[in-house]
């Protein structure tokens, strides 16, 4: 397989807990994987690291081969690393579809044209309601984002994420605060909008009934490094992963 994203030795360390220790992770082309883990156990730092929102104490990121360790989060975007945020991170005073040509303008270095002028861009209008489609909101699209349920709001912001048309989509707990219902919803249309394209997606997920059944490949992280590796099949397997899941100390 095609390696999309590694990290080489990442470490990132805030007093004396290790959020990233040494940590060497490989994202390949195309697959649907999910990074999982008690709370502390560093997922959320991996990820910020890798989309510029902290910057590593030590190691190297490498995207297409490139180093982009150093890079700022809109060179990141640029050159294909887009993500949602566990809290939703949306305009909610402009409306569903306002929301998705911002993303596309943003995308397209148009971010200072008047958003109302989305509707008198065909390209831009064409493709908002293209991606809307996708997620299941074409009957929202002049409704405020402040006024969306939850689910919708998840699935918005994925969309607005998605919007940016990344080569890599990190999604962090799409499913939270929402109900067992709607968590299927959201992931039955996120899974396929992903596979259905040319996107290569990395879950932050609690939910394991959820990163069972959609991941390819699961990536468990305890105290800042790599616990397991490995199949839906091979992680439900694993004795390690199954003590953390249980609250079980490790055997030594």
């Amino acid at each position: 397989m095609t390696i999309l994203l590694k990290t080489v030795d990442l470490r990132k360390q805030f007093g004396e807990t290790r959020a990233c220790d040494g940590v060497n992770f490989v994202v390949h082309k195309g697959e649907f994987l999910s990074l999982v883990g008690s709370n502390g156990a560093g997922k959320t730092s991996l990820v910020n690291l890798i989309s510029a929102h902290l910057t590593p104490d030590s190691g190297q990121i490498l995207f297409e081969d490139k180093d982009i360790t150093f890079m700022t989060v809109s060179e990141r975007i640029k050159a294909g690393i887009a993500r949602s945020f566990q809290i939703v991170n949306l305009f909610d005073g402009l409306t569903v579809f306002d929301n998705i040509a911002l993303s596309i303008f943003s995308r397209d270095g148009k971010a200072g044209k008047i958003i109302s002028l989305a509707e008198h861009d065909d390209d831009v209008r064409r493709e908002t309601l293209e991606v809307l489609g996708q997620f299941g909101l074409s009957d929202k699209t002049a409704v405020l984002a402040g006024g969306l349920a939850q689910g919708e709001r998840k699935l918005l912001d994925v969309a607005v994420a998605y919007a940016l048309r990344p080569k890599l989509l990190f999604l962090d707990e799409p499913t939270s605060g929402v109900s067992t219902h709607e968590k299927a919803q959201i992931m039955d249309t996120v899974s396929s909008v992903v596979r259905a394209g040319t996107v290569t997606a990395v879950v932050i997920e609690h939910d394991m009934d959820v990163v069972f059944r959609y991941s390819d490949r699961i990536v468990m992280m305890h105290e800042g490094a790599f616990l397991a590796d490995g199949t839906p099949d091979q992680i439900k397997m694993n004795k390690d992963v199954a003590n953390i899941l249980l609250g079980v100390p490790l055997s030594v």
